[in-house]
C-alpha cells in the first residue's frame, strides 16, 4: 500500500480534475489534497473513483501498456470496452485511479489517466457536442488499521488495495469538497448539412485510392 498519514477527526479532501491536450485524444489530471494532519490512522491506499460518460473512454490497451510500465495503475469497470463504439451506442465507465503521492506536498496525492472522446452524432448548428464529467469520488483502502467509523464510510468497491490482480479488500469513503467545477469536454462534430459533400468526397477518394491500387497491381504484379 502507499503510505498517506490521515486524520481521524473529521477533514475534508480538496479535489480538483483537469483535462490536458487538445482534440480527441486529453489525459485526464486527477490531484487530492488533504487537510491538517489529526490523529494517526495509518497506511492506507488512495484512489479517485469516477464515472465516465458515454461521450469518452479509456483504451484499455493503452492503459494495460502504461501498467505494464508503471506509469499509471487504474481499473476499467467493465473492463471490456469497444474502443470503435460511437457515443449513442457506448455506456457509461466506472473508473477507479489509483493515485501517488505528490513530491511538491506532504499531504497531497495525484493521477493521471489518457481519455479519448467518441464520434458523436452529426449536429444541426453547433460543431461540437459537450460532455460533462463530473468530480471524482476520492477512496480509502487501509491495510494494518481500522478509520474511524465517525468520519469514514465504508463503501462498496470490488477492487483490490494495489491494484493489481489480487483479493478485493475493504474501501472508504471520504468527505470531500470540490475545488472547481464540473469538467465539459468540448467534442468535434460534423454538420447535418455537410453530409452529401462528405459522401460524394469520400466516394471519390475511394474510388481513386482503388485505380491507383488496381494501376499498381497490374503494372507491377506477378502474375503466373
Amino acid at each position: 500500500c502507499i503510505l498517506v498519514v490521515v486524520q481521524a477527526a473529521c477533514q475534508d479532501a480538496t479535489v480538483t480534475q483537469e483535462l490536458l491536450k487538445e482534440g480527441f485524444h486529453r489525459e485526464m489530471l486527477v490531484k487530492v489534497q488533504f487537510g491538517a494532519v489529526g490523529e494517526d490512522t495509518g497506511g492506507c491506499t488512495v484512489t479517485a473513483r469516477t464515472r465516465l460518460p458515454p461521450g469518452i473512454y479509456v483504451d484499455p490497451y493503452e492503459l494495460a501498456s502504461l501498467q505494464q510500465h508503471n506509469f499509471t495503475k487504474a481499473v476499467l469497470i467493465p473492463d471490456g470496452i469497444d474502443v470503435e463504439a460511437p457515443e449513442y451506442l457506448a455506456t457509461d465507465l466506472l473508473v477507479l485511479l489509483y493515485m501517488e503521492p505528490d513530491s511538491g506536498c506532504s499531504r497531497c496525492f495525484r493521477g493521471a489517466l489518457p481519455v479519448h472522446g467518441r464520434y458523436h452524432r452529426p449536429a444541426e448548428e453547433r460543431e461540437d457536442a459537450l460532455v460533462v464529467l463530473k468530480n471524482p469520488e476520492i477512496l480509502l483502502c487501509c491495510c494494518d488499521s481500522l478509520l474511524s467509523a465517525e468520519c469514514w464510510k465504508p463503501d462498496e468497491v470490488e477492487a483490490p488495495c494495489s491494484g493489481k490482480n489480487d483479493d478485493p479488500c475493504q474501501w472508504y469513503s471520504v468527505t470531500q469538497k470540490p475545488a472547481s467545477e464540473e469538467l465539459i469536454l468540448q467534442v468535434p462534430v460534423g454538420l447535418r448539412q455537410h453530409s452529401s459533400l462528405v459522401c460524394v468526397v469520400t466516394l471519390l477518394a475511394t474510388v481513386l485510392c482503388c485505380s491507383l491500387i488496381l494501376a499498381a497491381v497490374c503494372r507491377y504484379g506477378h502474375f503466373s
